[in-house]
């Protein structure tokens, strides 16, 4: 999955790319030197440097130097807008455990700053990012969500919000998908009891995602192996009641009928 770096970098520079006045983008550098050797120098040099990497699109440079920011500088007033800068760079990077540990960093220091709404959305983004396709574990997924969910229910009304409660939506989609995954491999293995745990957590914890017409629909199929007719016919009537055009309301009517006419 992955999020537009320049919509990001646009909401970043609004807040954070503002210029420093009279400072110097050569910096303190040896003739056929490195230009990013961690050297003692001003804070100026350090952040104009920082900003020309990221503008170079040397993105993980960039991150780098913004720590050197902070670290030579802490407190200078350009060591938090450092800090989530960093932040942003290793984002771009695709280097996402070090945007996270860096958001986090300004969370701990600035836990009230007007900014913390875009740090906690970095490090969502930062494992949203990351969440591979169904087969593989849902560990990032999970702490995907639960970043998104922080990001919400503490800041409600913040711009990042919005673009957050949709991830939320796509990654219970993902999760259940998982779960449909897991779900099919007992059904063909014919261990019914454990299929309908994974259906049945579709139908519970993710019923507003695509999964839940098939989960519903399955579920049907495992209890009639198992010999449950009425919990059938209450699955059956409860996918009827909510996807009643649907091919699986169908398959499932036609799978309870037949069972009927046999006993």
């Amino acid at each position: 999955m992955r999020v537009s770096p320049v919509r990001s970098a646009l909401l970043l520079t609004l807040a954070f790319a503002l210029p420093l006045a009279g400072c110097s983008t050569t910096g303190n550098k040896k003739k056929g030197g490195d230009s990013n050797r961690y050297v003692a120098r001003d804070v100026d040099t350090l952040y104009n440097a920082a900003k020309d990497q990221l503008d170079k699109r040397n993105y993980k440079a960039a991150g780098a130097i913004f720590d050197e920011v902070e670290r030579q500088h802490p407190y200078s007033i350009w060591a938090r807008r450092a800090e989530l800068m960093s932040a942003f760079s290793y984002y771009l990077a695709h280097s996402y455990p070090e945007s996270i540990q860096a958001s986090q960093r300004f969370l701990s220091i600035h836990p009230g700053n007007r900014d913390a709404p875009y740090a906690m959305y970095l490090i969502a983004v930062d494992y949203y990012e990351q969440i591979g396709d169904v087969d593989r574990d849902q560990k990032i997924s999970q702490q995907a969500l639960d970043a998104m969910g922080d990001l919400t229910r503490r800041y409600p009304d913040s711009k990042y919000a919005a673009d957050a409660r949709l991830k939320v939506d796509l990654i219970n989609d993902h999760l259940a998908g998982k779960e449909m995954t897991i779900g099919r491999f007992y059904q063909r293995r014919h261990d019914w009891l454990a299929s309908v745990i994974r259906f049945r957590r579709v139908a519970d914890n993710y019923q507003t995602t695509s999964h839940t017409p098939e989960a519903l629909e399955r579920l049907v199929e495992s209890y009639l192996e198992l010999g449950v007719l009425d919990e059938a016919r209450r699955t059956a009537a409860v996918l009827g009641a909510n996807y009643p055009g649907s091919d699986y309301y169908k398959r499932a009517y036609e799978l309870i009928q037949k069972r009927a006419n046999k006993a």
